[in-house]
C-alpha cells in the first residue's frame, strides 16, 4: 500500500468525505478514503446527528419525490408547506447575522433538491421527518423550521448507506490511519502522510480532497479559539475531530476563513461523557426546551427559550449555558407541555427530577436558589398572555410581557403537577473556523489562490457559519460540497 498511487484520497470518513469519494468514482477515478476511527466507529459526526437535510421545495409532490414510500393518507394529514429559495438564503443570512460567504450558501441551496436525489440514486433511503419537525395537532401535522425529511436510521443510518454504496463500487478504505500531513511535488498535492499505529508512511495521489472535520474534539484548540471554558465542554461527537485537515492544509499555505472563535453548541446532558457514545449517539439531547423555562444555579432564567423553533436557536445556546454559574441549567417543564418532549428525555441516563410541588422539585435539583427559583416561577407565570392559543407547530405568539427576558413564543405557566426538570450542560458539535475554499471547493491559498490537487467539504470548510446555525444544514451542505469536490478532484487527477 506504500508503494500505491490513486487519483484521489479522501481524508476522512463522514458523509462529505463519503459523498465526496462516491463522486470521484462516477469519474472513473481510483478512490480511497483514509478514516482515523476503526470500522465499528466510522463515520465521524456525521454517525451522531439526527440525519435532517433542509431542501428547497414546493410541496407534497416535491417531498414524494425523495420520499416515495408515503402514502396517500400520511399526505392528506399532513402539511409540508414549503420551502422556496428565497427563504433558505433569509434563514442562511439572517441566522448567521449575513457573515455567511454569500457564493458558497448559494451553492448549498441551488444544489440541495438535487443532491438529496443524488443520494437517493447511492441507495440513501429518506422519510419525512415526523415527531421531531412536526407535531400532531388536532389532527393535522405542519411542517416548520424548513426541514422535512431526514435519512433512514438518522445519521448512522445514512453513513452505512454511504460505505455500503462505497463498497460495492470498489472505493478502498483504511481504518485507523491518521493523515498528518500532505504531500507536495512541483505540480501540487501529491498524496498524504499517514501514522497507522505510530509508524509513519506516505501515499501518493493526483488529488486530495480534505474533509475530517473541525477541531471540536481538540481541548487545546477549543480553549485557544473558542475561549475560556470550552475545555471543559462535552464533544457530542467523534473523538477523532482534532484539527488535523485543517492544520495540514494551514502548514502548506492554506488560507483560514471563517469565525475560529464560534461553534455549534447546544444544550446537552449534564453529566454525558466526554465524547459521543456511538451506540446511543442522540442520548444526551435536551432540544425541548422551547416548552420549559430555563433557570441558573442562581434560579433565573437567561435567555429567551421560545425566541424561534428549536432549529434556529438550539445550536448557540449551549454557550449561553456554558456562560452561566458553573456552566449548567435546568429545563422546567409542567405536565401541560410534557407529552410533547423529544424521546431523548425518556432514556436512560438523564438528570432528571420530578415533583408534585415546585418546592419540592427545587429541593431536589439541590444547586438551584431555592427562593429565587420560586420568585422567577411566579413573576413568569404571571407575565404569560393566556388569552393566547398555544400551538407547537408554529410561532404561535404566546409570550410573556414585562419581564426582564420575556419568552416570544410557546410561553405556558408552570403550574400543572406533576412538574419535571433536566439539567443540562454544555454540548459542542462542531467548529465554525476552517479552510477557504471556492464554489468548486478548490482549497485558496493567502492571495486567493487554488492549491492545485487540493480540495474541501464538510465541517472544515469556514465561511458558512457565524454566531449561530440553522438545523440540518450540516449534512446538507456536507453532501453539495462533497459531491462537488469529488467531482472536481477526479476530473483534475485523471486529466494529468
Amino acid at each position: 500500500m506504500a508503494d500505491q498511487t490513486y487519483d484521489v484520497i479522501v481524508v476522512g470518513g463522514g458523509n462529505a468525505a463519503l459523498c465526496a469519494a462516491l463522486s470521484a468514482k462516477e469519474q472513473g477515478a481510483s478512490v480511497l478514503v483514509l478514516e482515523r476511527a476503526p470500522e465499528e466507529t466510522r463515520g465521524g459526526n456525521s454517525h451522531y446527528t439526527g440525519g435532517g437535510f433542509r431542501i428547497v421545495h414546493h410541496g407534497a409532490d416535491d417531498i414524494k419525490a425523495v420520499v416515495p414510500d408515503l402514502t396517500d393518507e400520511e399526505i392528506a394529514k399532513t402539511d409540508f408547506g414549503e420551502y422556496s429559495r428565497d427563504q433558505y438564503f433569509d434563514d442562511l443570512f439572517s441566522i448567521t447575522q449575513y457573515y455567511i460567504d454569500p457564493d458558497l450558501a448559494e451553492v448549498i441551496v441551488d444544489n440541495s433538491f438535487d443532491t438529496v436525489q443524488w443520494l437517493r440514486s447511492q441507495g440513501v433511503r429518506f422519510l419525512a421527518n415526523y415527531g421531531r419537525q412536526a407535531f400532531n395537532h388536532k389532527g393535522k401535522f405542519k411542517f416548520f423550521g424548513g426541514v422535512v425529511i431526514y435519512a433512514n436510521g438518522g445519521g448512522a443510518g445514512l453513513i452505512e448507506s454511504e460505505y455500503e454504496c462505497a463498497a460495492k463500487k470498489g472505493i478502498d478504505v483504511r481504518y485507523k490511519t491518521r493523515a498528518i500531513e500532505l504531500l507536495e511535488d512541483d505540480e501540487g498535492v501529491a498524496g498524504v502522510r499517514v501514522t497507522v499505529g505510530r509508524k509513519k508512511e506516505d501515499i501518493h495521489a493526483k488529488a486530495v480532497v480534505l474533509a475530517s472535520g473541525g477541531f471540536e474534539a481538540n481541548r487545546e484548540m477549543r480553549t485557544k479559539y473558542l475561549g475560556p471554558g470550552f475545555d471543559q465542554a462535552k464533544v457530542r461527537g467523534t473523538r477523532y475531530n482534532t484539527g488535523d485537515g485543517i492544520q495540514m492544509a494551514l502548514d502548506i499555505g492554506a488560507q483560514s476563513y471563517g469565525q475560529w472563535s464560534g461553534c455549534h453548541s447546544v444544550a446537552w446532558e449534564r453529566y454525558a461523557p466526554t465524547f459521543g457514545d456511538p451506540n446511543e449517539p442522540h442520548a444526551g439531547y435536551r432540544h425541548s426546551y422551547p416548552f420549559s423555562i430555563m433557570v441558573n444555579s442562581e434560579g433565573k432564567r437567561f435567555l429567551d427559550e421560545g425566541a424561534d423553533f428549536r432549529n434556529y436557536t438550539y445550536a448557540k445556546y449551549g454557550r449561553v449555558v456554558l456562560q452561566q454559574p458553573g456552566s449548567f441549567a435546568w429545563q422546567v417543564f409542567d405536565s401541560q407541555v410534557t407529552h410533547l418532549l423529544r424521546d431523548e428525555y425518556k432514556l436512560r441516563g438523564a438528570t432528571k427530577v420530578k415533583a408534585d410541588t415546585l418546592e419540592e422539585l427545587c429541593d431536589k435539583m439541590q444547586d438551584v436558589d431555592f427562593q429565587n427559583f420560586l420568585a422567577t416561577v411566579k413573576e413568569y407565570n404571571a407575565a404569560v398572555k393566556r388569552d393566547v392559543t398555544f400551538d407547537p407547530n408554529i410561532k404561535d405568539g404566546r409570550c410573556t410581557e414585562g419581564l426582564a427576558i420575556d419568552k416570544t413564543n410557546w410561553a405556558n405557566p408552570i403550574e400543572e403537577p406533576p412538574f419535571e426538570a433536566y439539567s443540562v450542560g454544555c454540548g459542542i458539535t462542531f467548529t465554525f473556523g476552517g479552510l477557504k475554499i471556492d464554489t468548486t471547493t478548490r482549497v485558496q491559498d493567502i492571495e486567493d489562490l487554488e492549491i492545485p490537487g487540493l480540495y474541501a467539504a464538510g465541517e472544515l470548510v469556514g465561511g458558512l457559519y457565524y454566531n449561530n446555525y440553522p438545523g440540518s444544514t450540516g449534512l446538507m451542505a456536507g453532501s453539495v460540497f462533497g459531491r462537488i469536490a469529488g467531482r472536481e478532484a477526479g476530473k483534475f487527477a485523471l486529466a494529468k
